[in-house]
């Protein structure tokens, strides 16, 4: 496999891709390592998040853009007993197998009325903005997020009694990466940094005639 070729930072000091990803992600163009180091594992160690580093992530998330600087974005953030439990009622067994284990818990939503009442057509987009600086930032401070589709949204809504102006979105697990051996079978050989389709696949052409 190729190595990928290595981009400098800002002050011209050549960064480094992690060995799991160079092995595993091949960049059609030079991307910085903190873009391309950034993964979603499964597995957590049991070891606290502290107060200052939770509220760093969510911090950054506060930054992220939005349509009109209207930052629709919301968390819910499950990190005792009795909040984890809440979110076992709606994530789905599947998930659980490692959601578990997480120490911090994120439910990433976002409000779909702008303050005056009008629709928000990017609450969504807006949303995600805010999901990917967050993931960027954890894994600044040295640890690791995975977003997870597979809950049960009317049973989270019920739960955490959502008002219906607020759309829910993903769980997010956070936490310290943990040993791969912590998982279950069925999940290890998936424990790699994934690759991506080339990018010209995702460029759509524009009709001139």
């Amino acid at each position: 496999m190729t190595t990928p070729t290595t981009p400098a930072n800002a002050n011209g000091a050549a960064d480094s891709y992690s060995p799991e990803v160079a092995a595993n992600r091949v960049p059609d163009y030079p991307v910085h390592p903190l873009i391309l180091n950034r993964w979603s594992p499964r597995a957590y160690a049991d070891r606290p998040v502290s107060d200052e580093t939770l509220h760093t992530i969510l911090e950054a998330a506060r930054w992220a853009p939005s349509s009109g600087n209207g930052q629709p974005w919301r968390f819910y953030v499950a990190r005792t007993e009795a909040e984890h439990e809440v979110f076992r009622s709606f994530i789905l067994p599947g998930n659980r197998l490692w959601t578990d284990k997480a120490p911090v818990l994120l439910l990433l939503a976002s409000d779909r009325l702008r303050e005056n009442g009008n629709p928000n057509g990017a609450h969504a987009f807006d949303a995600g903005a805010a999901w990917g600086i967050l993931a960027l930032q954890a894994n600044l401070l040295g640890l690791s997020t995975r977003a997870v589709g597979g809950f049960d949204a009317a049973k989270a809504r019920e739960a955490l009694r959502t008002p219906e102006r607020i759309a829910l979105h993903a769980v997010i697990a956070l936490g310290y990466r943990g040993d791969v051996e912590s998982l279950d079978d069925t999940l290890r050989e998936r424990e790699v940094p994934n690759g991506r389709r080339p990018l010209a696949e995702s460029l759509l052409a524009i009709p001139t005639e």
